[in-house]
């Protein structure tokens, strides 16, 4: 049987500044934004090439504070040529860190969601 993640959720405080900054400065596109009543908006995210989505919203249920959660890892092609690409849309990013595992690129969101870009190293170099 097949696992496969779909859908991550993310606290944020606004919404609609969230919605503009991962759709404007990180490239998401924007799926679905539904207002359900007054006390539930659902907003679904997803990062260009990625097959699980983000959502954020109002009264979607969950207990974890904006600005919390520090677990997204996302793997990218080129850890530089990202760093390069958030820079030029005006994303505050930290540099390149190298690692044995990788070479990673932080940055947050308006509301301090961290999250880590990943270049996996080439395995096939390796004994």
């Amino acid at each position: 049987m097949d696992w496969k993640i779909e859908l991550i959720f993310v606290p944020v405080t606004d919404v609609d500044r969230a919605k503009e900054f991962y759709v404007d400065k990180l490239g998401f596109n924007a799926d679905h934004d539904q207002r359900v009543n007054e006390s539930l908006r659902f907003v679904q995210l997803t990062p260009p090439g990625s097959a699980c989505s983000i959502a954020i919203g109002e009264g979607l249920g969950s207990e974890v504070q904006p600005g919390s959660l520090d677990v997204i890892q996302v793997v990218v092609a080129d850890a530089d040529a990202a760093l390069a690409e958030l820079r030029a849309r005006g994303v505050e990013a930290d540099g390149v860190d190298d690692q044995a595992w990788g070479r990673f690129v932080t940055l947050k969101d308006p509301d301090g969601n961290r999250w880590t870009l990943q270049e996996l190293p080439d395995y096939s170099q390796q004994a």
